[in-house]
């Protein structure tokens, strides 16, 4: 398939748009469990007067909007290219996830730590013991049947990967699915903080583990906020393919025996799951013209064979002419082109 419009690219969004379901069905369900647990600690909390559901309250919060701050950067992310944009938009999803992580560590920083130190100078105690357990209880059912799925289809992403799940997590380029783990993780340890807070004022009499559990919580979410924030920043601004990656483009460039050298191999971020290629290399000498053109269109099918998510190769083909001489100021450079076709 050949595109009309020689300014826009159309492959990265194509391959983005057949990756985004599962991220997008796992956001949605992260959703639903988010604003029910919202509504269920709020009311929780001021029922049993808890600092530290309330805290968990302003969690589930951010976290619901975080999860339509992600619905919405795959619903623009998958608008097509424009010749403003000719790679089209598929960073709009590192974009968004990095607003979500600063509504994370506002939640966490302005109102879990803020509200939990307001807490311990006033000094008043909760009561409402039943409550704040069941509430607590309810929560987890929803919390921990959105991070079952978000691990599923991580875990299953992995093995396609052909990495372990630490380390894919880790290196995974897709920020959504990334989020809503971290999230649904924190979720759990907020969970556990909250409950060993509300249970040691209960059987101490004190009233200050509540709204130091509610610190814990706030100190958590800029914790999970700050690791999301940089992990996205580099892919937001043009990071590089894995060093995994690149190596495994260079070995496939040096394999052809028609590449005597690769002079530059340069790699870049489209998107969760597009990569940009650009490669100038030194061809044998004496190639015709048209030795260069297959050549390059092998390169271009096996980059794409051994790394899934380059959808962009630029080759800058360099050869010796035949008769083994070059002009003064001539590179031998027969062109800057671009190959192969959507996958």
């Amino acid at each position: 398939m050949t595109n009309s419009n020689p300014w826009t690219s159309r492959r990265s969004v194509v391959r983005s748009q057949r990756t985004a379901q599962a991220s997008r069905r796992t956001v949605r369900i992260a959703l639903a469990a988010n604003a029910l647990v919202t509504m269920t600690k709020l009311a929780g909390g001021l029922m049993s007067g808890s600092a530290a559901m309330l805290a968990e309250a302003a969690h589930s919060m951010a976290d619901t909007a975080n999860q339509m701050f992600l619905l919405v950067s795959i619903k623009l992310a998958s608008r097509e290219p424009t010749p403003a944009q000719p790679f089209g938009y598929g960073r709009m999803r590192f974009l968004w996830t990095f607003i979500a992580a600063i509504a994370m560590f506002l939640a966490g920083a302005i109102f879990a730590i803020g509200y939990g130190t307001y807490q311990l100078t006033v000094g008043e105690s909760s009561t409402g013991y039943l409550v704040a357990y069941a509430t607590l209880a309810i929560a987890l059912v929803a919390e921990g049947l959105s991070w079952v799925r978000a691990v599923r289809q991580t875990r299953g992403e992995a093995a396609q990967a052909n990495l372990p799940l630490l380390r894919y997590v880790r290196e995974t380029r897709d920020p959504n699915v990334k989020m809503v783990l971290f999230e649904d993780t924190a979720a759990l340890a907020g969970l556990a903080i909250a409950f060993a807070g509300i249970l040691a004022d209960q059987l101490s009499g004190a009233s200050v583990f509540d709204p130091a559990a509610s610190i814990g919580v706030g100190l958590l979410l800029v914790g999970v906020a700050g690791w999301m924030a940089h992990d996205t920043s580099e892919l937001l601004i043009g990071a590089a393919a894995r060093p995994a990656e690149r190596e495994a483009l260079e070995r496939t460039l040096e394999e052809f025996d028609e590449v005597d050298n690769v002079l530059e191999l340069l790699t870049m971020v489209l998107g969760p799951n597009s990569l940009l290629v650009a490669a100038r290399v030194d061809f044998a000498a004496g190639l015709e013209d048209e030795q260069v053109e297959r050549a390059s269109e092998q390169i271009d099918r096996r980059m794409r064979d051994v790394v899934p998510d380059v959808t962009e190769v630029f080759l800058d083909a360099t050869t010796t002419p035949p008769d083994g001489r070059r002009g003064r100021g001539d590179s031998g450079n027969h062109r800057s082109q671009r190959n192969g076709s959507p996958k």
